[in-house]
């Protein structure tokens, strides 16, 4: 019996490393990836997964966020004011996720990672578009201070952005919150897609902004979860310890990666668990 347990710690403890490392690398907080692996793999029931994944982006974001800080790729202002949406949503989110089958939010999973495949292959398709598009900002991220810059370690220079559509991005956000809330995803596709295609920001700070943020959204979200019983600790616990070391290692390869390369790493990952997470919604059908 002892045995087993230890087995399954180490077990959820590699779930967690590897959900933590892509999850911080790709800006996906690693909820998209752990939560797959624990129902298909493990066979745990989808909604102790979810709650364990909320912890797990709570853990991912606190990992990343510290050396992304560091290292000044993360915007402040544009994460301290779409936090507000991702927050009221994730709120949303958790209190509805206790009363929809289980089958629905595998199919929810699966329509999800379909949507940001799409979304990325466009972007990486129109590389070179998406920075000619950059050029300009709205009056509104004047006003507020959106426009800022980073250093690129892959291309050995400053990148100066700035930042359009605020508007559009804090709806996206609201909707990203519930996401999370409802599918303990931490929404980080959500928010990229928000950042990076509709406010125009580059990539890197896109993805390093989303780690920021969802550790935020996802703390809103744990409380309903906790309150209802639904965190189990031996699953959580090495899962967490697991993503933390995950999402340390993954901030330090993620500033030397080309951003066509994480473009590309992110369609593999999303591929994989769409068709997994889609064959088990019509299972449970």
């Amino acid at each position: 019996m002892i045995t087993e347990v230890v087995t399954i710690m180490i077990i959820t403890f590699g779930i967690g490393l590897l959900g933590g490392f892509i999850g911080s690398i790709l800006g996906i907080g690693g909820g998209l990836i752990v939560t797959p692996i624990l129902t298909i793999a493990l066979g745990l029931d989808i909604k102790y997964a979810i709650a364990a994944s909320i912890i797990v982006v709570i853990a991912t974001s606190s990992g990343s966020a510290i050396a992304y800080l560091k290292d000044n790729v993360i915007n402040l202002r544009v994460a301290m004011f779409l936090e507000i949406f991702t927050t009221i949503g994730g709120l949303i989110g958790a209190l509805i996720t206790g009363v929809i089958a289980p089958w629905i939010l595998y199919a929810l999973f699966a329509l999800l990672m379909t949507y940001a495949v799409i979304n990325m292959y466009i972007k990486l398709k129109n590389e070179g578009a998406a920075v000619v598009s950059a050029a300009s900002s709205s009056k509104f991220a004047d006003k507020l201070k959106f426009n800022n810059s980073y250093f690129d370690e892959n291309l050995k220079k400053t990148i100066k952005y700035k930042v359009k559509n605020v508007t559009g991005g804090s709806a996206i956000m609201l909707g990203a919150g519930v996401m999370s809330g409802l599918l303990g995803i931490g929404s980080g596709i959500f928010k990229v897609i928000a950042m990076d295609t509709v406010m125009k920001m580059p990539l890197k700070p896109s993805s390093a902004t989303s780690n920021f943020m969802m550790g935020v959204t996802a703390a809103a979200s744990a409380i309903i979860y906790f309150l209802n019983g639904m965190i189990l600790p031996d699953i959580a616990v090495p899962v967490c310890l697991g993503v933390i070391l995950g999402a340390v290692l993954g901030t330090r390869v993620m500033p030397k990666l080309n951003q066509k390369v994480l473009r590309v790493l992110f369609i593999i990952v999303m591929l994989f668990f769409c068709f997994q997470m889609a064959i088990k919604a019509v299972t449970l059908f």
